[in-house]
């Protein structure tokens, strides 16, 4: 059994700090030339506290996201979540299918990650993402938990109006 540890973020800081030290930062595809865009807000939604992301999903361009993503640790190397079965997240949204995606050390390029699927109803629900679920996109190795730096939060592939709010996000075991 794994050691208990504080939650990857209970959005009890500040806006944009999270419990890691690190920073929440809203990327869209504007990025690489895409038109979509959104606003990024800690607001109370529904009784509880949380980090909401709206927004248009566009493909114009070559686009077709927006994401929240937060790095694990302040100096920018991974962590180690080998002792974990996986990441939960408590969620609302609009009914929309959203992403999780993971990135390692050996996530080189920016179009590269390890995504899972969830989607966001209009009631709050933990949703639990094993890390066996997470299927590598545009790279070859498996995914490394030794090495976990990096968790987004993204509304992708499809042109839909985004409304993704989470009020914790956590490992489990």
């Amino acid at each position: 059994m794994a050691d208990p540890v504080p939650a990857i973020d209970d959005f009890s800081s500040p806006h944009p700090a999270a419990a890691t030290g690190t920073a929440w930062e809203l990327v869209s595809d504007r990025v690489m030339g895409g038109v979509s865009g959104g606003t990024m807000v800690r607001e109370a939604v529904a009784g509880r506290v949380a980090l909401r992301m709206r927004g248009q999903v566009s493909l114009e361009n070559n686009g077709g996201f927006l994401q929240m993503a937060l790095d694990l640790a302040p100096d920018g190397k991974g962590i180690d979540a080998t002792c974990w079965t996986g990441i939960a997240l408590d969620v609302r949204g609009n009914g929309e299918t959203y992403n999780m995606h993971l990135r390692t050390d050996d996530v080189e390029r920016s179009w590269q990650s390890y995504r899972q699927s969830f989607e966001a109803g209009p009631e709050w629900l933990t949703v639990y993402l094993p890390f066996s679920g997470f299927l590598p996109h545009r790279l070859e190795a498996p995914l490394d938990l030794a090495s976990l730096r990096r968790i987004g939060l993204v509304a992708i592939g499809r042109a839909f109006e985004a409304d993704l709010a989470v009020a914790e996000v956590h490992f489990y075991d």
